[in-house]
């Protein structure tokens, strides 16, 4: 079994006022596929320039065990430079991944290597956020704390994309006091007697190459996972919807010190707590017969 999954629209290019139109305004993700074409990045994003460039940048790097209450919002699981790292990738699969790295604000060389993309959305300057991962390294299923608006390049290799627009988070089992979806799911082999709601979910995917870029809107769930090593990066853009806007500022002021502070407080207890909440309500607002699960 599988998740029920539609591609996700391409254009080799597009217009600004096609794209704000017919996407921005719709909320509707979108690939296209040769923004970058005239970037210096194009041609010298990859490894090896990561590598001369900023090779002795020591990174935070993730990986995907479980949120645990001894780790902070966002903290990172080890450290590495940047050179050791990139060798990594290139030598053996690893779960190590770089996530929401702010490199350039160590590296302004990197600025000079893209341009901001004009297409109808006022982006975020300072923020534009570098990834990295291994084969098969994945990105748990999470929407942005900020509701973004975002615009995803992808360079070197292959990356896959998958989408869930808001309106599908009642079959997300999302975590509660949280921006995740409930991390005991395998989403690439999903098991619909123990995850009943999930085979309700209709989603979006897509598989990204050098050089692409993917549009997220706001709120939008996503899980990515690297099919082979390689690196993207963000830019953002803030939430159009004054609905998110508030969301957004609850997340960031409320929910995340909130969230910090009941691990402190209860620990184990308090993660175990919202996992079995969040089946139990996801169950209940379905109106689905009793199910529980042995994770």
């Amino acid at each position: 079994m599988s998740l029920s999954l539609t591609p996700i629209e391409r254009v080799a290019t597009i217009s600004k006022e096609d794209f704000y139109n017919n996407y921005v305004r719709k909320q509707k993700p979108l690939v296209i596929e040769r923004l970058t074409a005239d970037w210096p990045a194009f041609e010298k994003w990859n490894f090896q320039y990561m590598k001369t460039v900023a090779g002795e940048k020591t990174v935070p790097l993730y990986d995907d065990r479980p949120v645990s209450h001894n780790d902070g919002f966002n903290q990172a699981h080890a450290q590495m430079k940047m050179a050791d790292y990139i060798e990594l990738l290139q030598s053996k699969p690893t779960n190590y991944r770089i996530f929401l790295y702010n490199l350039m604000k160590r590296v302004p060389k990197l600025r000079d290597d893209f341009k901001w993309p004009d297409v109808g959305l006022k982006l975020i300057r300072q923020l534009p956020m570098l990834f990295f991962g291994g084969t098969n390294s994945r990105v748990f299923m999470h929407y942005d704390i900020d509701y973004s608006n975002i615009l995803h390049f992808h360079f070197q290799g292959v990356k896959q994309c998958i989408l869930f627009a808001p309106d599908q988070t009642p079959y997300l089992y999302k975590i509660p006091h949280a921006l995740i979806a409930h991390e005991a799911m395998d989403l690439d082999n999903p098991d619909f007697e123990q995850w009943p709601a999930l085979e309700k979910a209709n989603g979006l995917v897509t598989q990204l190459k050098h050089g692409e870029m993917l549009y997220m809107p706001e709120g939008y769930w996503h899980y990515m996972k690297y099919l082979t090593p390689g690196f993207s990066m963000s830019l953002r853009a803030f939430p159009r919807k004054i609905s998110n806007i508030a969301n957004a500022v609850y997340n960031i002021l409320i929910m995340r010190h909130f969230d910090n502070f009941m691990r402190k407080y209860k620990g184990k207890d308090w993660i175990d707590y919202k996992n079995a909440r969040a089946i139990e309500n996801t169950h209940r607002n379905l109106n689905f017969s009793e199910r529980r699960m042995s994770a």
